[in-house]
């Protein structure tokens, strides 16, 4: 995740569409490699503010303790952005 994480922070900014318009949903576990990710999110979230995203409006940013990153976990949570995003 490093080498594309950074990659991706990099070009996040410039490439965010118009949050009057949009929403966005991110999540990640603590477990297997979603482990790497916290740090990462936090970047983003900070980027998603800049840009005038609010958070729990047009964009949200969760940590699921516990969960990894595999099928089962995403099955039990799938229904959180769905919501969201088609609400």
């Amino acid at each position: 995740m490093p080498l594309i994480g950074e990659a991706y922070i990099r070009g996040l900014a410039s490439a965010l569409p118009d949050p009057e318009d949009h929403k966005i949903y991110f999540d990640h576990g603590t477990e297997t490699m979603d482990a790497a990710y916290e740090p990462y999110q936090l970047r983003v979230d900070r980027i998603m503010e800049n840009r005038g995203y609010i958070n729990n409006q047009n964009w949200v940013s969760k940590k699921f303790e516990g969960a990894a990153h595999n099928e089962e976990s995403w099955k039990k949570r799938a229904h959180i952005p769905l919501e969201f995003l088609l609400k």
